[in-house]
């Protein structure tokens, strides 16, 4: 294990410009796939006729297929079809609709589990569905969604290491490469960045228990 030679400065900064990519793919991802999680979610809950129940089989159809396949598809399937896309594109399209699908199920859940009393309360004193569904059962779902989508985010964090696959040049990617220069950096390249994963991910986890807190 040749620790010194492996955090060399050359190497620290190649390994962080790839932590950076990592993390720009799980930011732009999480953000997307949280917009299309959330449309989906509640246009399952809601229930509308035929909408509904294809929004459903697309949900369970990609989540049940492994991510792996999914990168692979959007990397070199899709220009079979005339859509070309690099490898960070790829990557944040894959990302996007598989954890898309995880996210619809959280939030058709949570809005499932305000009680029907509520919503019938809400619609008695005047307020439409879409009313009640902005100003009753959305505040009270997105309380009871915190942990899970949290969790769901810190699972796209550490999947975006999936992408070495295709060659991003994210974290993983680059880490292989400075272990190739020699064997003896294996074990302090890798846990260095076990540590980058760990930390952003414990942050996420500190931020989602204030949330709870403060929704509380």
């Amino acid at each position: 294990m040749d620790i010194t030679h492996a955090f060399s400065s050359d190497n620290i900064k190649f390994i962080l410009e790839g932590f950076l990519v990592t993390l720009e793919v799980a930011f732009i991802s999480i953000v997307l796939s949280f917009v299309l999680g959330s449309v989906v979610g509640t246009l399952r809950y809601t229930k509308l006729p035929v909408v509904s129940q294809v929004l459903g089989v697309l949900v369970e159809l990609i989540r049940n297929l492994p991510l792996l396949l999914i990168i692979f598809f959007a990397r070199f399937a899709l220009p079979d079809i005339g859509i070309k896309l690099g490898p960070m594109n790829a990557a944040i399209v894959a990302l996007t609709l598989f954890e898309g699908a995880m996210i619809s199920e959280i939030v058709r859940s949570g809005l499932a589990s305000i009680h029907k009393g509520q919503i019938e309360a809400a619609r008695s004193s005047g307020l439409s569905y879409t009313q009640t569904l902005w100003h009753i059962v959305l505040p009270q779902g997105l309380r009871r969604m915190v942990p899970p989508l949290v969790s769901q985010f810190i699972s796209l964090l550490k999947d975006t290491s999936l992408a070495i696959v295709i060659s991003l040049p994210e974290l993983m990617h680059h880490s292989k490469i400075v272990i190739g220069q020699s064997y003896s950096y294996t074990i302090p390249v890798l846990a260095m960045a076990a540590c980058l994963y760990f930390v952003v991910n414990y942050l996420l986890s500190l931020a989602a228990r204030r949330m709870e807190t403060k929704f509380a």
